[in-house]
């Protein structure tokens, strides 16, 4: 079968840092000042995140898949769809994307003295005990009075169970080297906002750990109850982890489905030979 053609690499480099760019852009805006206009919740949260992803896998999809996440990222290294040089300046393009997002939403918070950026950013953070419960919300409150917190374990389970959805719709959705399929911008955004729902109460969603890095980095000195950055290896293993589980789940079933040649000893012999 001929290989489908690729755009050049520098080219698709730039739309994974420009794509994470405008999509961590968006949620750090939602989770901080939109969060303000319109009231966090899980239903908000959820359907803010599957409409900011859909749009801007949308837009770069045609270019480098859309992959916009380390862990999509490292899963389809795992399973051939890319390059393994590819994923590494993929990955690096993401990181720095979502750096940029976070400094650049943390700049334009409107702030006072009795206002203080931390007050915005404490629904953006990805966190989990301390880093929870200091989110605002009514749940949270109500935990917090009984002495309740997540834990990091329940973090991870969820982080990982959140994350393999992402990453096999990713993977089911992207063809065999990275390119988008049809169906692949719908399937992310109804991933990422079910996910999304799944995790956000323990975590604040997580999902991408170039989504969670962006906005660690960007608020790891505005005094939040929890510095972001202390947990931030969390929300970096459990995507990893499942983009591993993911892989490994399709490089077995396509050992189990490639039909075996027959060696040469199993061959039928004939009056030549």
């Amino acid at each position: 079968m001929e290989e489908t053609k690729q755009q050049p690499l520098a080219l698709r480099v730039c739309a994974e840092l420009a794509g994470s760019f405008l999509l961590c852009f968006a949620i750090y805006a939602f989770s901080t000042w939109g969060s303000a206009v319109y009231g966090i919740n899980i239903v908000f949260f959820a359907l803010a995140t599957g409409l900011a992803y859909a749009p801007v896998t949308a837009i770069f999809s045609r270019v480098s898949g859309g992959q916009l996440n380390p862990a999509i990222t490292v899963a389809s290294v795992l399973v051939s769809k890319t390059k393994i040089l590819d994923g590494i300046l993929y990955v690096t393009a993401q990181v720095i994307g979502a750096i940029a997002a976070g400094f650049a939403v943390v700049k334009l918070l409107p702030t006072s003295e009795q206002v203080a950026a931390k007050v915005w950013l404490t629904p953006a953070v990805n966190g989990f005990e301390n880093g929870s419960v200091s989110r605002p919300s009514v749940s949270y409150s109500l935990l917090t009075q009984y002495g309740i917190t997540f834990s990091i374990t329940l973090a991870i389970v969820v982080e990982v169970v959140a994350s393999l959805i992402v990453v096999a719709t990713a993977m089911s959705s992207l063809g065999d080297h990275g390119e988008s399929s049809d169906r692949h911008v719908i399937a992310m955004g109804l991933a990422y906002g079910l996910a999304t729902a799944i995790s956000y109460p323990v975590t604040g969603a997580g999902l991408n750990p170039a989504r969670s890095t962006g906005i660690a980095l960007a608020a790891m000195n505005e005094g939040l109850t929890q510095n972001p950055l202390q947990q931030l290896w969390v929300f970096w293993i459990s995507p990893v982890l499942a983009a591993a589980v993911v892989a490994l789940v399709m490089i077995i079933a396509q050992m189990m489905t490639t039909p075996k040649v027959p060696a040469a000893a199993d061959l039928p012999q004939t009056d030549a030979d």
